[in-house]
C-alpha cells in the first residue's frame, strides 16, 4: 500500500489526527524549509511517520492531556437544526447572501449561525465546514 502524505497549513492537531486516522503518514507545514520537507518524503517513502516539529508538540499535548475535544465526537450533536441548514448549504457552495434567500433570513443572522458553527466545531474556514459536512453526512445531495 502506497504510503500517503499531506502538507497542512495549520498547527492543529485536530486535522492531524483526523489525517492519521485516515491512513496519512505525513505532516508538514507549507512554511517547512527544503530541508525539512526532504526528511518528511524521506521518512514517509521509508514507510515512518513524520510530523513536523512546530505540530508535533500540539499533537503529543492533546493527546496526553485530553485538553482538546475530539470534531469528530459529539459536536454533531450540539448543532441547532438551523445551524445544520445552514452548515449543508455552505458546504453545497452558497455564499452568505444566497443562504440568506434561501432560508428567508437576514445575512447577518446566516454570518452569525456560520460564526457558531466555526466556533462550536472549532474549525476557521468554509472548506474546513465543508469537509467536516462531508465526513459527517450532513450534506443532502
Amino acid at each position: 500500500m502506497k504510503p500517503k502524505y499531506r502538507a497542512c497549513i495549520a498547527e492543529d492537531h485536530a486535522i492531524v489526527r483526523e489525517g492519521l486516522r485516515a491512513g496519512v503518514n505525513g505532516f508538514a507545514l507549507k512554511t517547512a524549509s527544503r530541508a525539512e520537507l526532504m526528511l518528511d518524503v524521506k521518512s514517509v517513502l521509508a514507510g515512518m511517520f513524520y510530523i513536523s516539529p512546530a505540530v508535533s508538540d500540539k499533537v503529543i499535548n492533546g493527546y496526553v492531556n485530553g485538553t482538546k475535544p475530539d470534531p469528530a465526537g459529539s459536536s454533531v450533536e450540539t448543532l441547532t437544526h438551523r445551524e445544520r441548514e445552514v452548515l449543508n448549504l455552505i458546504a453545497e457552495g452558497y455564499k452568505n447572501r444566497q443562504i440568506a434567500e434561501c432560508l428567508h433570513i437576514s445575512i447577518k443572522t446566516v454570518e452569525n449561525h456560520r460564526s457558531s458553527l466555526m466556533k462550536k466545531l472549532d474549525l476557521h474556514n468554509s472548506a474546513a465546514l465543508t469537509a467536516y459536512a462531508i465526513e459527517h453526512g450532513l450534506v443532502s445531495r
